[in-house]
C-alpha cells in the first residue's frame, strides 16, 4: 500500500464523515439562532432556554436523518471493503 493509496483513503474518510454529520451541525446552527434571536426578543437570559430545545431539535434531527446517515455509511464501508484485495497490495 503507497502513502497516496493512505492518504485517499483518508481523505474519503473524512469527507464521508464531514457528509454525514453536514446536516445536523447545519440543523443544530440555524436552531441556536433561532434561539438567540428568541432570547434577544424576550431579554430572557436563562441557559437551560436554548439549550433544551437545541437539544430536542437536535435529536428529532438525529431521528429523522437516520436512515439516510445509516445508507450513507453502509455504502462507503461496501464501497472501502470490496476494494480491500487492491488496497493489500
Amino acid at each position: 500500500m503507497t502513502p497516496d493509496t493512505v492518504v485517499a483513503i483518508l481523505r474519503h474518510a473524512l469527507l464521508a464523515a464531514f457528509w454525514i454529520a453536514a446536516p445536523l451541525l447545519a440543523l443544530a446552527f440555524v436552531w441556536g439562532i433561532v434561539m438567540s434571536l428568541a432570547q434577544i426578543v424576550t431579554s430572557i437570559q436563562d441557559t437551560s432556554f436554548s439549550t433544551i430545545p437545541r437539544l430536542v431539535c437536535f435529536g428529532i434531527g438525529i431521528l429523522l436523518l437516520m436512515p439516510w446517515m445509516v445508507a450513507r455509511m453502509t455504502a462507503y464501508t461496501t464501497a472501502l471493503l470490496s476494494d480491500l484485495g487492491q488496497y493489500a497490495r
